[in-house]
């Protein structure tokens, strides 16, 4: 079964800032939107951030709109998500998932690979 590679993650104290990355295969790559999703205990999972597939700016939650930022390498199949200025209500495991070019990119039914999931846990 395909699977989306993370790394990055880890524990920080709030203001401070993580890396989530998102290594897919290259056929995924080339064809798919990279989207990020969180569940945090207790709560059902939410989308948080996912490429523009048409190659206009990336969409966010709002409520991690101005502190995250996608960012994709195409030389490395890779993309990033930059987390900044964490808070601890970000406590959650991140998922990145790709989704195929033309689908909505905030429903999670739409996308077909997902990742390993990576804890980011915020202390305060």
């Amino acid at each position: 079964q395909v699977q989306l590679e993370e790394s990055g993650g880890g524990l920080v104290q709030a203001g401070e800032s993580l890396s989530l990355s998102c290594t897919a295969p290259e056929y995924i790559f080339r064809r798919y939107a990279i989207g990020w999703f969180r569940q945090a205990p207790g709560k059902e999972r939410e989308w948080v951030a996912a490429e523009n597939w048409s190659g206009g700016a990336s969409t966010y939650a709002d409520s991690v709109k101005g502190r995250f930022t996608i960012s994709r390498d195409n030389a490395k199949n890779t993309v990033h998500m930059q987390m900044d200025s964490l808070k601890p209500d970000d406590t959650a495991v991140y998922f990145c998932a790709a989704v195929k070019y033309g689908f909505n990119t905030e429903r999670s039914e739409f996308y077909q690979y997902w990742g390993q999931g990576s804890q980011v846990t915020v202390s305060s």
